[in-house]
């Protein structure tokens, strides 16, 4: 009779030592706080995180540049703060050429050397037709190839699991990453996504395509099922029926819901990193005990402390 069991286990990445985790590369993005309680659970949240030595942090910039100062200080004060290198976002809604550079200039001024370099969504909202300014940059490569006529930078790009909800075909899909990456990328990120098989053949289809650049897994913990799931639906996201079953009827159990929430995401990210995944990217919505939860799994522990 054999010795190896029936239901043999694989070696799993995900249970490597904390020695081998710890090469996995991390980020975090947060958003820029509109009121003084908002602001401090956002250091509270970065004071949490830092201490992970995440490869950098990203603080977002609202459409039309409408959180351009908070970004620009807030990324400043990171860097001066904590020592964690800092990301700023920047679009080109809503902008001239001139506009935006001048911003580009402004976070060479302050020390900021990372950029994640967007289109941005329309004014009119996520899924409207987006119209270039006329004396504007035209997409994200364009953005992108103007930002290193400025300085260089490292920067970072979006790409989307499921298609740009604006991309007629997959075709056009690659070749704008492809421009981007061109155009001087050094990376790009994913938007949100919960089944991995679509992250995974997206990096199939694009190292297909002749795109060598990284690909990072944008991972968004599920702090809200109900904000998520609605910000997915108008951003070209899929929810998966068994994920929204096992969030069904958690709307007034809190406790239950970060449970089940902390479950599909360590499901999620250790099942990442057993198929080979090694650069994460967090969404952490300005909150920090899921995502933290989540770095620990990915063998983080505490490097410095931070006064």
């Amino acid at each position: 009779m054999s010795d190896t069991p029936i239901f043999s286990t694989p070696d799993r990445l995900s249970r490597q030592s904390e020695e081998e985790l710890a090469k996995l590369d991390l980020s975090f993005e947060f958003f820029p706080p509109k009121t003084d309680k908002m602001e401090a659970r956002f250091w509270e949240t970065l004071e949490r995180l830092a201490p992970l030595s995440p490869r950098f942090v990203s603080v977002t910039y609202g459409a039309g540049g409408t959180t351009r100062g908070r970004t620009t200080k807030m990324v400043s004060r990171i860097e001066k703060e904590t020592g964690v290198k800092a990301a700023a976002h920047l679009t080109c809604v809503d902008a001239t050429k001139d506009e935006v550079n001048e911003v580009v200039r402004g976070y060479k001024e302050a020390g900021i050397s990372r950029i994640v370099a967007l289109r941005g969504d329309p004014p009119e909202g996520v899924g409207q037709p987006f119209q270039p300014h006329p004396q504007g940059y035209r997409n994200a490569a364009d953005l992108v190839a103007g930002i290193r006529t400025i300085g260089n930078f490292d920067i970072s790009v979006a790409c989307y699991p499921e298609k740009h909800p604006q991309s007629p075909d997959w075709y056009a899909e690659f070749e704008n990453l492809k421009r981007k990456i061109d155009a001087g990328a050094s990376r790009a990120i994913t938007q949100m996504f919960f089944d991995n098989d679509l992250y995974l053949r997206f990096v199939d289809r694009a190292r297909n395509a002749g795109i060598e650049a990284p690909i990072v897994a944008g991972i968004q913990p599920i702090h809200n099922f109900t904000q998520i799931s609605n910000f997915a639906g108008r951003c070209g996201a899929t929810i998966p029926n068994w994920m929204a079953e096992r969030f069904e009827g958690l709307e007034d159990d809190p406790e239950t819901h970060a449970l089940v929430a902390a479950a599909v995401a360590a499901e999620q990210v250790t099942e990442l990193v057993d198929r080979g995944v090694t650069e994460f990217h967090f969404y952490t919505m300005n909150r920090s005990p899921l995502v933290y939860a989540l770095a620990r799994l990915l063998g983080r522990r505490p490097q410095i402390s931070r006064g």
